[in-house]
């Protein structure tokens, strides 16, 4: 099986800065894309940001220019550096790993699976 293990998250302020970190374990052999994606409550789960095993990236508008997504595939980690943070900002945020590819050479399954979720505040 595979998990994904989220940290970082908090209250700050608006203006401020958080960063968050997602560890996946288990028996990898790789992951194709990992990513971001947050709930504010009422609304539906979107994509924050996304990156694939070879650094190409994609953003929601709304975070384009105060979020950069980055990944160590050795660690199989993936990273969130949120400034300037907003109210709006406020959601739980979860990690995703999409095309994770785990077992052995000869014996392997793929899978997409999602971290607990780590909840950010943003007060104004």
């Amino acid at each position: 099986q595979v998990q994904l293990v989220e940290s970082g998250g908090g209250l700050v302020q608006a203006g401020g800065s958080l960063r968050l970190s997602c560890a996946a374990s288990g028996s990898i052999i790789s992951i194709d894309v990992m990513g971001w994606y947050r709930q504010a409550p009422g609304k539906q789960r979107e994509l924050v940001a996304a990156i694939t095993s070879g650094g190409s990236t994609n953003y929601a508008d709304s975070v384009k220019g105060r979020f950069t997504i980055s990944r160590d595939n050795a660690k199989n980690t993936v990273y969130l550096q949120m400034t300037s943070l907003k109210p709006e900002d406020t959601a739980v945020y979860y990690c995703n790993a999409d095309r994770v590819v785990a077992g052995t050479s000869v014996s392997y399954r793929y899978f997409n699976v999602w971290g607990q979720g780590t909840l950010v505040t943003v007060s104004s």
